[in-house]
């Protein structure tokens, strides 16, 4: 029986050496050793928006050499990345707080501000981090629903703000949905709302941002206003293990914050994110890789015929047409783990980028399935 187009496809992808993958290259052994891919270990996981590379050769020779501070607490080592980041983002260093991991950061800005009873307005869906603990200690949280764009309503947020309203949350780009504000949107909103409020910018993905005169709202702290900003190490940097991240907002809102600071980090991922900082070699890498990855993805999408989103992030949102809980389930079973459910997006899958060897894997593992 002659085979449709689609078939036909499908049967030249699995058998005839894998046409998505042409002209990617692997890495070579003296990239191995410096950037550090992980190894194929199935289930692969795409699933959490890891980076696939490092920690990188040069920051892992910080961290053995920082065994040896093993026995000292952190707070001095800790000061000194703070005097690099402020010099780095152009703040005083009493604006930066040190943090395990970015979640961190998010979960005691969230409670400082908003515990018994005040309230973050925040879209659906996003990284929900700050809003499931908050809830914890008290606030109440108002979701926004995101626009038909599967983007942040500002309009619709800036039109919720009360007088009860203490944090508005804002995830860009996006998490899960990969959206980036427009630029100008985002600052306008930013100033205003701040008039009002605090508003929180989570930019954790700011760095896979391909625009380079895309602002970071850092801009707004140092004019300063109520703007409080958190980064990683964990996404480009490929410290996620590590537990490493930062807010920077002006120094009397930082005091706030400071004084509930709970884990701070560690000797070790503190030296480790000093080094990071300056290994431009693997910063460039694991962006270009990045693009890569994406790219496979995008390819492979495009095969399937499915639609997605165009990325600023390390994952790619993609309507699957298939409940998720269901796909992930026959995804997991071919060796892929793929992101979790994100209501009420229930027919979408976010899916992280790997390495080669995995992108390949997950390429063919879907492709099977349509």
């Amino acid at each position: 029986m002659e085979l449709n187009r689609r078939q036909w496809l499908k049967t030249a992808s699995l058998v005839g050496g894998f046409t998505l993958l042409n002209g990617f290259q692997t890495l070579s052994a003296e990239e191995i050793i410096k950037f550090n891919p992980r190894k194929l270990v199935k289930p692969i996981r795409l699933s959490s928006n890891e980076n696939p590379y490092g920690p990188s050769e040069r920051v892992r020779n910080a961290v053995k050499v920082a065994f040896d501070d093993g026995c000292r607490y952190p707070y001095s080592y800790a000061d000194d990345l703070a005097e690099l980041l402020a010099n780095k983002h152009g703040v005083s260093k009493e604006s930066i707080i040190i943090t395990g991991g970015s979640t961190e950061g998010l979960k005691i800005a969230g409670i400082t501000f908003t515990a018994n009873g005040g309230e973050i307005i925040a879209a659906k869906p996003t990284f929900l981090a700050m809003m499931q603990y908050a809830e914890m200690w008290g606030a109440n949280i108002n979701w926004v629903p995101v626009d038909e764009n599967l983007g942040y309503d500002l309009e619709e947020i800036e039109k919720r703000i009360s007088s009860n309203t203490k944090m508005v949350f804002v995830c860009n780009p996006n998490n899960p949905t990969s959206t980036l504000l427009p630029k100008d949107t985002l600052l306008d909103f930013c100033y205003s709302a701040g008039k009002k409020t605090i508003v929180f910018s989570d930019e954790a993905y700011y760095e896979y941002i391909e625009d380079p005169t895309y602002p970071s709202m850092i801009e707004l702290v140092k004019k300063g206003g109520n703007i409080v900003v958190s980064k990683t190490f964990s996404k480009v940097y490929g410290m996620a293990g590590m537990r490493i991240g930062y807010l920077i907002a002006k120094p009397e809102l930082a005091r706030k914050i400071r004084s509930n600071i709970v884990a701070m980090s560690n000797v070790y991922a503190i030296e480790g994110a000093k080094e990071a900082l300056n290994d431009q070699e693997f910063y460039d890498f694991t962006i270009h890789k990045n693009k890569e990855a994406k790219t496979i993805i995008y390819n492979t999408l495009d095969h399937l015929g499915l639609k997605y989103l165009d990325s600023s992030t390390n994952f790619v949102f993609f309507k699957s047409g298939k409940d998720i809980n269901g796909l992930g389930k026959l995804m997991y079973d071919k060796g892929v783990r793929i992101g979790r459910a994100f209501p009420p997006f229930y027919n979408w899958c976010r899916i992280s980028t790997g390495t080669l060897e995995e992108m390949e894997l997950f390429s063919k593992s879907l492709i099977s399935l349509y």
